[in-house]
């Protein structure tokens, strides 16, 4: 669970990164951020409280570490010799920020995806927090991420298209043509939908991770910070500050 002051600094932070990391496409975006923020603020993540942050702010706080994971594998990926180039860094955070839009649903009042679940008996018995808006039409995350996109008038880069669309990796059985090249000419170009699935799934994990220990009364470890990672990840990037200059080329440099 997050507490009032964490969800309000949590979007706060998300929208200084759409101002900060996506100078041409911000205008756009932030049309629609402000058309479905009271919805984007307090929307969780998933349904089930053992999947992961099934619980108000849950989304957000979901996708700020998605992001955060990305550049920490990123990092990783480059200095063991991954071949990284291909896609650029605003497309790395694109990818990752808006992965899973569609979990906020269609535009207009009653339209989002997640309601609370108001049956004791799947809440109790299931772990079943909110449940799905049977009013609206039946989509794939990814699919909806992408409409949600081009309906507000975003452009989208191919790599971040593919990277969004495939993100579930073989979790999705339609991603597999991606995932499993019968040729070299079809295997992935980059490894940004690589990149994305692993941060998402890493992510996740540790939201999961969080649930559990929380549920048993375990006391969370004391994770020590890695050596070779020299960058602080998004801690202090456009940190409450929506006008701030920084940009991921300095995260990067601290990866060299």
């Amino acid at each position: 669970m997050l507490d009032a002051e964490k969800i309000k600094d949590n979007w706060e932070r998300y929208r200084g990164l759409v101002n900060t990391m996506f100078p041409t496409r911000k205008d756009a975006l932030n049309r629609m951020y402000d058309e479905l923020e009271e919805r984007m603020v307090f929307m969780p993540a998933s349904s089930m409280e053992h999947f992961h942050n099934a619980f108000a702010g849950g989304y957000v706080d979901h996708i700020l570490r998605v992001m955060d994971c990305a550049l920490t594998l990123h990092n990783t990926w480059t200095v063991t010799g991954a071949d990284m180039s291909g896609y650029t860094e605003e497309e790395l955070l694109f990818a990752a920020m808006h992965h899973d839009l569609g979990k906020a649903g269609f535009p207009g009042d009653g339209n989002e995806v997640y309601q609370i679940e108001t049956s004791d008996w799947h809440r109790k018995n299931q772990g079943k927090l909110y449940k799905t808006n049977s009013n609206i039409p039946f989509a794939m995350v990814p699919d909806l991420s992408l409409w949600l996109l081009q309906e507000y008038g975003v452009k989208v880069s191919w790599n971040e298209y593919q990277a969004i669309k495939i993100h579930d990796g073989m979790y999705d059985d339609a991603n597999k043509p991606y995932f499993v090249a019968r040729s070299a000419q079809a295997k992935l170009k980059t490894n940004l939908p690589v990149l994305l699935h692993h941060a998402d799934h890493m992510a996740s994990q540790i939201e999961y991770e969080r649930w559990r220990n929380h549920k048993s009364g375990t006391p969370k470890p004391v994770a020590e910070k890695s050596k070779a990672t020299k960058s602080n990840g998004l801690k202090n990037l456009a940190e409450n500050n929506p006008d701030a200059e920084k940009t991921l080329t300095d995260i990067f440099k601290a990866f060299e």
